[in-house]
């Protein structure tokens, strides 16, 4: 399980740039109103802004990498290590846009990188994805030879 973890930490990498880009993208373009517009028209004007398209794609890119993790990993082992892009995000957003970091924040913080700590160090009881499928198969199998 361990030997993951670098594609599990490029996925909460990738996963809190596209946050830190789409804030900064919805930063650029300034309060939203839908008044006056039509609904569709504006979506689109968001989505195909500069900063906010880029957020999109950086945020397939961590979901590609995180369906190449779930096809290697228990999804008990590999989804919680995803808290950590809160951890990735409050410090970035202190210190990219002056947001305000405050002590229960910072004891949640602590809460977070410890769960994931224990999640890391326990690693996982179940049975590898390819061995569920294996036993998925053979189960499939003794159905047909009844």
């Amino acid at each position: 399980m361990s030997r993951y973890i670098p594609f599990i930490l490029f996925t909460v990498l990738t996963n809190a740039a596209a946050q830190m880009l789409l804030k900064y993208g919805m930063m650029q373009l300034g309060p939203l109103s839908f008044s006056g517009v039509n609904p569709v028209v504006k979506i689109l004007s968001i989505v195909f802004s500069p900063f906010v398209f880029l957020g999109l794609c950086v945020f397939v890119v961590s979901m590609a990498s995180h369906l190449f993790v779930l096809s290697k990993v228990d999804l008990s082992y590999a989804y919680p290590f995803l808290s950590l892009a809160y951890v990735v995000v409050a410090f970035a957003a202190w210190a990219l846009f002056g947001e305000q970091i405050n002590a229960s924040a910072i004891a949640g913080i602590a809460l977070i990188c410890l769960g994931t700590v224990f999640i890391a160090r326990g690693g996982s009881q179940a049975p590898a994805a390819a061995e569920v499928e294996a036993r998925a198969d053979i189960h499939s199998t003794e159905g047909t030879l009844r």
